[in-house]
């Protein structure tokens, strides 16, 4: 997916051209307003659920405190800077990066099927894990920033749940008109929040200059070999400070690599560090007393509630990338075969990219909330955060062993050493959350595990009843001789969407069967959707005439493009001239499916997915078919 600097969705190969839209420093720029508001909030609550989390409490010293934060700078420069900056940022599909870019790059680089099938598998439950990531998000981030009111204004301590859930009903709420015009502030409000935690992480610092010494590795490993256990399980914690290092990689498409890199080693890494080590600065001159907010208490007193209104405002855009982000991973996942059509509206008239799915919306808007009331604080809600991000970064390493040894063909002596090292980091990390599950950590689990039944259900199914639509079709020639000249013809263009380019279309079938006519031009169109973002214009249209005026049509759309068959339509010429839309019916068929013992899926299954058929978006509007040229024909399929 790639989100542009108004906070919203954006389609175009971008990715290699890292000088456009003004110049590099721009896009570093928009980069910080949009990429980095969910690692930039990590502050609000990352440090401090280190040494407070009842999972693992820590003794307010200096051997955990200095171990603390060289564990959270040294997790930064290896998961974020080498893992992601430096190395799956190479990994772009056309530009686009993503677990679902990823998957499209890497699945067809296997050698057998039965691998092959696993890597989808595993870039499905990424893709599974980042929902529930996306509802997590803007409840922890909300929470933890309105939670600053208890410590700036202790009276308004008891509005914290309700403010949250006000401020996340009006985020929600916005998403239909779009974000444009909130947007053009994401970049100069991000661009303060940044330098305003710097700021006052070297304040703190200055006073006790002696943190410095913590970004020595050798703090890291001392933590572990006096307390071993509680560094382990200190890992569940640590992690959050990484949390939306993903968002990266997915939002390269639009910013480009070196844009994102050049923000996040010079202005993003060093803010956050400063402000870290002003928190654990703050702990050894306070001790414990510090820990009920050691990022607000950073502040004076005077100016706490500022940083709450600031810290809300960056939580707010934090919360809105990771909307639109959901939003874009939905498109990708319809057009890549993995869900139902839904409903995608478009909220601007000149960047196509930017979109609106309300049944996401509103789904994402009623568990966020519902999070909110019953975890009630941003502590509890940190137990579920970590296993989300945790697993979507265990499953990018292993999509990345697969990119380093089949697309980039890494020898194995090069390869294995730094696949290692992030298996041992990504799997420390991820096994550090498990012990969480029962304390919150069964949510985004459980949500993967539901997401995942339906996205493999969903694509398995279509699959099934393609195979169940192609044994009874009869071969296109053999119905072109038998039924060209035996039927009346009607002057116009009659186009029949197939799933398939092989025989002829049931609603074709269905047509001459009932109507006992064919059209003067005959198309058999298939909409076909390619394993990379974007699909040259020039190439779009593939015609095939098959004689006595029927043609074979397939038009081909990136998995980040909106399939609009009229606008492909446009390039199209038959018998001289182009389409006109008012000479053209289309003709579609609607299968009502009935669940069968057949082998294929579990019954349950075939019962989910017909659910699912029913209430997807219809072919007309997902296509942007005219709606007055659209006859609908049904027919019953037994999977």
């Amino acid at each position: 997916m790639s989100v542009s600097p108004t906070g919203v969705a954006t389609t175009g190969p971008a990715g290699h051209d890292e000088q456009h839209h003004g110049g590099m420093i721009k896009l570093a720029l928009g980069a910080i307003g949009v990429v980095f508001g969910d690692i930039g909030t990590s502050p609000l609550y990352a440090f401090r659920e280190t040494f407070a989390s009842p999972h693992h409490p820590l003794p307010v010293d200096t051997a955990h405190i200095m171990g603390v934060i060289s564990l959270i700078f040294w997790s930064m420069m290896i998961v974020v800077s080498v893992k992601y900056v430096a190395i799956i940022m190479r990994a772009d599909n056309n530009g686009e990066g993503g677990s679902l870019a990823l998957l499209a790059l890497v699945s067809g680089q296997t050698k057998t099927k039965r691998w092959t099938r696993g890597i989808i598998l595993l870039g499905v439950f990424a893709t599974a894990l980042f929902y529930g990531d996306s509802m997590i998000t803007p409840a922890v981030t909300v929470l933890s920033a309105v939670e600053g009111l208890a410590v700036a204004a202790p009276a308004f301590g008891g509005f914290v749940i309700p403010i949250a859930v006000a401020i996340l009903i009006a985020l929600f709420s916005i998403q239909r008109s779009g974000t444009e015009k909130v947007g053009l502030f994401f970049g100069p409000v991000m661009l303060l929040y940044f330098g305003v935690i710097a700021v006052l992480g070297v304040i703190s610092f200055v006073q006790t200059p002696e943190i410095l010494w913590s970004l020595s590795p050798h703090y890291a490993v001392q933590f572990f070999l006096i307390d071993p256990l509680r560094g382990f399980l200190a890992l569940g914690s640590v992690v959050l400070a990484v949390t939306g290092a993903e968002a990266l990689y997915a939002d390269m498409g639009h910013f480009g690599r070196r844009p994102i890199g050049l923000s996040w080693l010079f202005f993003v890494l060093p803010a956050l560090m400063l402000n870290y080590m002003g928190q654990g600065a703050l702990l050894f001159r306070e001790g414990e007393a510090a820990l009920e907010s050691p990022f607000y208490m950073l502040a004076p007193d005077s100016l706490q509630l500022p940083l709450v209104m600031l810290a809300t405002a960056a939580a707010v855009i934090a919360s809105q990338a990771v909307i639109t982000g959901a939003f874009s991973v939905t498109q990708q996942a319809i057009q890549l075969g993995f869900m139902p059509r839904l409903r995608i509206e478009h909220t601007s008239a000149t960047t196509a990219g930017q979109i609106y799915i309300p049944l996401i919306n509103w789904m994402l808007m009623v568990m966020v909330i519902l999070l909110v009331l019953f975890f009630r604080t941003s502590s509890n809600l940190t137990s579920a955060y970590g296993i989300a991000v945790t697993g979507a970064m265990f499953i990018d390493t292993c999509l990345l062993g697969v990119a380093l040894t089949r697309l980039w063909k890494w020898p194995l002596y090069a390869a294995m050493p730094l696949l290692a090292l992030f298996f041992l980091v990504d799997g420390a990390y991820f096994f550090a959350n498990l012990t969480k599950v029962p304390a919150g950590g069964w949510f985004p689990l459980l949500v993967g595990f539901i997401i995942f039944t339906f996205l493999t259900t969903w694509s398995t199914g279509r699959k099934l009843m393609i195979e169940r639509l192609r044994e009874g079709t009869m071969p296109v020639k053999v119905f072109i001789e038998s039924a060209a000249n035996a039927a009346s013809r009607v002057s116009g263009t009659a186009v029949f969407m197939t799933s398939t380019s092989e025989g002829v279309p049931h609603a074709l079938l269905h047509n001459l069967k009932h109507n006992k006519v064919l059209h003067e031009r005959v198309i058999l169109l298939t909409v076909k959707i390619a394993g990379r973002p974007y699909w040259p214009d020039h190439d779009r249209a593939a015609l095939e005439e098959l004689g006595h005026g029927f043609y074979r049509l397939v038009l081909r759309f990136g998995f980040m493009e909106e399939a609009n068959v009229p606008a492909g339509l446009k390039r199209v010429e038959i018998e001289g001239g182009a389409f006109k839309m008012m000479d053209t019916s289309f003709f579609l068929s609607r299968q009502t499916l009935l669940p069968s013992s057949r082998p294929g899926m579990m019954l349950w299954r075939e019962k989910l997915f017909s659910w699912m058929l029913r209430n997807a978006e219809s072919a007309m509007e997902f296509f942007r078919l005219p709606t007055n040229r659209v006859v609908e024909l049904g027919s019953q399929v037994e999977i």
